[in-house]
């Protein structure tokens, strides 16, 4: 169905241009960079011959494949964004093809020793004799979620060239800013005007999730005293030791490193400070909402114990809520990850139900009224250098886009 190379001479093209988010922006995008890849993607959906191709002030991407057959049926989106972490470097990305992998170790770069190791990596070992590209060991991939805008642009470039197809009217969106949990912010429901869509910005081939964290962001601040060391006793106050405090304080196995599956925790993402002051980011998940909210009155509440026990308002905490589990919203319309699970079982791809450690642009769009679903976009150790995709999952998440096309126009004849 799909031309291998063609799928990775698109998906190159796209994790070369540079484009990383920035959280400390306030603009939308964050960084003009990501200008460079929207306005490519625009031309590129007038080339393969799609209608209603627009990019607003805010560089959300979108366009409209038309039905092709008489019959009402609803109309459904695809949604991913084209921004990369800002964690990790996006400049200069040299991707590496990696032709029937041996199943043994892959050197990504000789000069720094950086070596992918089924040893560490077990996932590697179910795409023995498969082809992956990878990273050089320099930089991140960019999969996360180029791979995504690669599956969804090869799936309705591939309807176009084959009418003979079933669809429905069909909506595609690619939006900025999902890495810095903003990418749902500005997306217009209205214009888009879909009864549901689907994110292609899943991991392994065959996962398709509909639960995921509740997230919220915690930044925290303590406030000291510098004096001269020579002179300090009974007026310095070191800010550090009230963080170092307030970090002991938390549940220690309750972090990413020591958690799994719905288990959640509390994730201390940075820390800069001195004697003056010091200043913690927090992000605190959970997919159970109510032990989501114990864990932010948990973090109050050690925020004013240490309060009481220097007797001053030396620390203080601002929680903000980033996004909610979409479980709740799609629960109701569950026939939509019906027909997502039936679409994989036609094309012997094995679903995958699980939750979502994270979160997608999918969680905030399901609030906003749009029920969308998690689909396998095929890559694997997204945010850094070991970052790498199998093309043959690439390949079967575009054929998952076309079947849940053609299943949609069944279904609803």
């Amino acid at each position: 169905m799909t031309n291998k190379q063609h799928i990775i001479e698109r998906f190159f093209s796209y994790v070369k241009i540079d484009n990383q988010s920035d959280p400390s922006s306030e603009t939308t995008p964050s960084t003009p960079k990501q200008w460079d890849l929207a306005n490519k993607l625009v031309e590129e959906l007038k080339q393969i011959g799609l209608e209603e191709v627009s990019i607003d002030e805010n560089a959300y991407v979108m366009a409209t494949l038309p039905a092709n057959v008489p019959h009402h049926v609803p109309v459904i989106g695809f949604v991913s964004h084209f921004d990369t972490t800002p964690d990790f470097s996006g400049t200069n990305v040299n991707p590496q093809i990696i032709e029937d992998y041996n199943g043994k170790d892959i050197i990504l770069n000789k000069e720094k020793d950086i070596i992918l190791s089924p040893e560490y990596f077990e996932d590697l070992e179910q795409y023995k004799g498969q082809t992956l590209i990878t990273t050089d060991g320099t930089t991140l991939l960019g999969a996360d979620d180029k791979a995504g805008i690669t599956e969804i642009m090869t799936a309705m470039e591939y309807l176009v060239d084959n009418p003979d197809i079933p669809h429905g009217k069909i909506r595609i969106c690619f939006t900025p800013d999902e890495e810095i949990g903003r990418g749902a912010h500005k997306f217009d429901l209205k214009k888009f005007g879909a009864e549901w869509a689907y994110t292609m910005d899943g991991s392994q081939i065959g996962e398709l999730e509909y639960e995921n964290f509740n997230a919220a962001q915690a930044i925290v601040k303590v406030e000291g005293k510098s004096v001269h060391p020579g002179y300090a006793k009974d007026k310095m106050i070191n800010s550090i030791y009230i963080a170092q405090d307030f970090i002991n304080s938390l549940p220690r196995m309750e972090t990413p490193e020591h958690t799994e599956g719905r288990q959640g925790f509390f994730h201390l993402s940075n820390i800069k400070g001195d004697v003056e002051e010091t200043v913690l980011e927090y992000i605190i998940r959970d997919h159970d909402k109510t032990h989501f909210e114990a864990r932010k009155k948990m973090m109050r509440e050690l925020v004013s114990e240490i309060c009481s026990q220097y007797e001053r308002e030396c620390i203080s905490i601002e929680i903000k809520d980033q996004y909610f589990n979409m479980k709740e919203k799609v629960e109701p319309v569950k026939h939509i990850v019906d027909l997502a699970e039936e679409a994989m079982k036609e094309l012997n791809i094995k679903p995958i139900i699980k939750p979502i450690r994270g979160g997608t642009d999918g969680a905030q769009l399901s609030f906003m009224g749009l029920p969308c679903p998690n689909i396998f976009a095929g890559g694997h150790n997204f945010h850094g250098k070991y970052e790498y995709v199998p093309v043959e999952s690439m390949i079967k998440a575009t054929q998952v886009i076309v079947k849940l096309a053609e299943l949609t126009a069944k279904n609803y004849k």
